[in-house]
């Protein structure tokens, strides 16, 4: 059996050849060439790896779905396993067309297409923003006059929160529309245009192993998304077991995978606003792990690495969650992206405070850090846990002061 894996980022995070150890699999990967750079990582060259290569432009360039059905038909490849936001409509579609088990176009397509997912949510109940399809610069300014300022743009397909806007001037929504480019190479339009909803983000993590939720429990943004410049620790807890709003999220996480439905295995990711009204309201779903350190968090409530065991059932091997339970703990993790300067100094990783469970840099000291350029390009994380919500913010805000006092950056200007 050859299972082509099609990778975006780490491979030290996703060790497939351990993943997939006791099928005695041979592998052929496919990744980024840009993605292995940022990592400082190579190529696997030994077995069970059978092929491994990477490409340029690997996150948009319509050669990588050409390479990847070229792979399919040399390997003779059996399954393919796709992880990240990008190689999910990728994998589909070769799914499709070779006949292979897993994740189809239709289902992928819910996940990724942000105007479908919300044509989808609407039709089964669920709420979500005002939002509009943009064909025309026409259609952004009517909305605006509709709905006021400020208004949110989002690229249809995209992740990360990159190219995501709050327009809130009129000057700032004319600038916006007189560079954007509306539609795809193909033709497509490309962008949403969506009400501003006021309140807090939430979001839903789990797994569906087997046709049946595994696990499933919501986490608690304390920031904004797309605000990714700040300079501020950006601080996510999973909610307490007993918040009645724990338990209303858990029921909105269940209705929106019913309603998009997926394959027999696979992560899932929902973002949710909860508004200043009180009320429940559908941001986007993926079906993939969340990113940052989500996983690292979902480990600690729920004992394994919700990205490995949907692979491992995808692919036969056992994987047992257990009986679908509520976590022991609870776990949150603490963020600083990077910020532009010379990097003096870190604090030393042999003082981190209690609770902190994994605890990652970045850049090295000496090095010189450009501003981030998307919510996930990080200077450092920090996976804390603590009995409670409440202890885990507690020991969140020492971590966070513990970083900040040890950190130096000075500016190259």
């Amino acid at each position: 059996m050859t299972t082509l894996v099609l990778h975006r980022g780490s491979l030290r995070a996703n060790p497939y050849e351990r993943w997939l150890a006791d099928r005695g699999e041979k592998i052929v990967l496919l990744g980024s060439a840009e993605q292995l750079a940022l990592f400082g990582e190579e190529l696997p060259t030994e077995a069970p790896y059978l092929h491994a290569e990477v490409l340029t432009d690997y996150d948009t360039g319509p050669h990588v779905a050409e390479r990847a059905a070229a792979l399919v038909e040399e390997f003779g490849v059996t399954d393919v396993v796709a992880c990240q936001e990008f190689d999910i409509e990728r994998a589909a579609a070769l799914r499709e067309r070779y006949d292979l088990p897993g994740q189809r176009p239709e289902s992928a397509r819910v996940y990724r297409d942000k105007w479908e997912m919300k044509q989808v949510a609407q039709a089964a109940g669920i709420p979500v923003a005002d939002h509009v399809l943009l064909r025309a610069r026409e259609d952004l300014d009517r909305f605006a006059e509709d709905h006021g300022l400020p208004v949110v743009v989002k690229p249809r397909k995209g992740l990360l929160s990159v190219g995501v806007s709050v327009l809130r001037t009129r000057e700032e929504l004319d600038a916006w529309a007189r560079d954007a480019e509306l539609f795809s190479p193909d033709g497509e339009p490309e962008w949403l245009a969506e009400a501003f909803v006021t309140g807090s983000m939430c979001h839903i993590d789990g797994n569906v192993l087997d046709g049946r939720i595994a696990t499933l429990w919501p986490s608690q943004y304390q920031y904004a998304l797309a605000d990714f410049r700040d300079r501020k620790g950006r601080v996510d807890i999973a909610l307490d077991t007993a918040d009645p709003l724990a338990r209303r999220l858990v029921d909105f996480g269940e209705r929106v995978l019913d309603a998009f439905g997926g394959p027999e295995h696979f992560a899932f990711h929902i973002e949710v606003f909860h508004t200043a009204d009180d009320e429940l309201v559908l941001c986007e779903a993926a079906s993939r792990a969340g990113g940052a350190g989500v996983r690292d968090v979902q480990r600690v409530l729920f004992g394994f690495d919700p990205m490995e065991y949907p692979v491992r059932r995808q692919l036969g091997l056992p994987a047992d969650a257990g009986e679908r339970r509520d976590p022991d703990r609870l776990a949150g993790q603490l963020l600083f992206t990077k910020r532009p300067g010379v990097l003096r100094s870190l604090p030393d990783p042999a003082t981190l405070p209690p609770g902190v469970v994994k605890y990652t840099t970045y850049a090295e000291v000496g090095q010189t850090v450009q501003d981030a350029s998307h919510s996930g390009d990080f200077l450092a994380a920090f996976v804390v846990t603590g009995a409670d919500r409440a202890e885990t913010e507690a020991r969140i805000r020492v971590a966070e002061d513990w970083f900040r006092t040890g950190l130096r950056i000075e500016s190259c200007g």
